[in-house]
């Protein structure tokens, strides 16, 4: 990791949305403006109400409870647990968000992604430093579970709800968990391009429930374990990839699991979630592996705004290494509100199995 960062450079690419997402904090968008509960860790424990505020274009933030505010790169230093006034804090703060979210501004221009193998890209990952500055010096990415989850219900009303066979159901290992950090939440296994399980995310099966401090989704948490920090990186692997046989000669990319869920459920099997409405340069790296030189990527994000921005990046990642095309959905629309046969009309090319 260069010690050495371009603070102009980064600070007009670095968009507030990635940054947001890196932490894992969701807020209630509307248009570029963004609100919440206060995630800083400086806010203290009342959060009765959404005092955070964030003009998603403009880059800047303030909380009108803990009374802090700055721009992008001041909020993550405070979600580091370190200092936005120390130079050496905005630094260390600078690099890690450069490397995590794939961003150019180090000693070199920026340059194509290059092609590079699976364990060179673990092996880069493992390098990254803890989230906080207080937590232990060694830290592990993105590390294979010692566990697995038990007594989930794949036969839970919400799965059924959903339009999925037990065939998928059982394909992505889908349950309900009724204990445990996933109550009331449908567990999701995550595995890595080896097919490791490296984690469960949980999806609400009640929407009246998703509060921005109950989120419709809920991804890994940091964890300690005997003196290591286990860290987890959904920007560092690609949802469903472990059950693809790669390279393939045609991949459909999409943002959510769901999306993943339903395309398989209609006999479009090669798909694939980044898990969020931004690629990484990693995920990029993994994606034009994962495909033919001769290949094609389909995109196919949500009818909204964040949508066609996540659709507008991974053009621009994957285009010179790979044709693209984006399959533009109306406007409201994911991709799980298509039925078979306008999924067949729009996949025209697409082999099913």
């Amino acid at each position: 990791m260069s010690g050495w960062i371009d603070f102009k450079e980064l600070k007009t690419k670095l968009k507030f949305l990635a940054v947001l997402e890196h932490y894992g904090i969701e807020l209630t968008r509307k248009g570029d403006q963004a609100v919440g509960y206060c995630p800083l860790p400086t806010h203290g424990s009342n959060r009765k109400s959404k005092t955070f505020s964030a003009n998603l274009e403009r880059g800047v933030w303030q909380c009108f409870g803990c009374k802090a505010k700055g721009n992008v790169l001041d909020f993550a230093v405070i979600m580091e647990d370190l200092s936005p006034d120390d130079p050496k804090d905005v630094r260390k703060t600078a690099i890690i968000l450069r490397d995590a979210l794939g961003l150019s501004g180090g000693d070199k221009p920026a340059q194509k992604p290059e092609v590079k193998t699976t364990a060179a890209v673990s092996a880069k990952s493992s390098a990254r430093r803890p989230v906080s500055a207080a937590t232990s010096a060694v830290t592990r990415i993105n590390e294979p579970l010692d566990f697995e989850l038990k007594e989930l219900d794949p036969a839970h009303p919400y799965l059924k709800s959903r339009g999925l066979s037990r065939r998928t159901i059982d394909h992505f290992g889908l349950g309900f968990c009724s204990r445990g950090l996933l109550k009331d939440r449908i567990a999701i296994p995550l595995h890595d391009s080896q097919g490791r399980l490296i984690g469960y995310a949980g999806r609400l099966v009640d929407d009246s429930k998703i509060r921005d401090e109950n989120a419709k989704y809920k991804l890994p948490s940091s964890r300690e374990r005997s003196g290591v920090m286990l860290e987890f990186r959904k920007s560092l692997f690609l949802y469903h990839s472990q059950s693809l046989k790669k390279p393939l000669d045609l991949i459909i990319v999409v943002e959510g699991f769901a999306s993943v869920w339903w395309l398989w459920e209609h006999g479009f099997p090669d798909c694939m979630a980044i898990m969020g409405s931004s690629c990484s340069q990693e995920q990029t790296l993994l994606l034009v592996q994962a495909l033919k030189p001769e290949g094609q990527f389909w995109i196919m994000t949500d009818g909204d705004e964040a949508g066609e921005t996540c659709a507008g990046e991974l053009l621009k990642a994957l285009a010179p290494h790979r044709l693209v095309r984006w399959i533009a959905l109306p406007p409201g629309t994911q991709p799980t509100d298509l039925g078979s046969i306008e999924l067949q009309q729009r996949f025209p090319e697409f082999t099913c199995r």
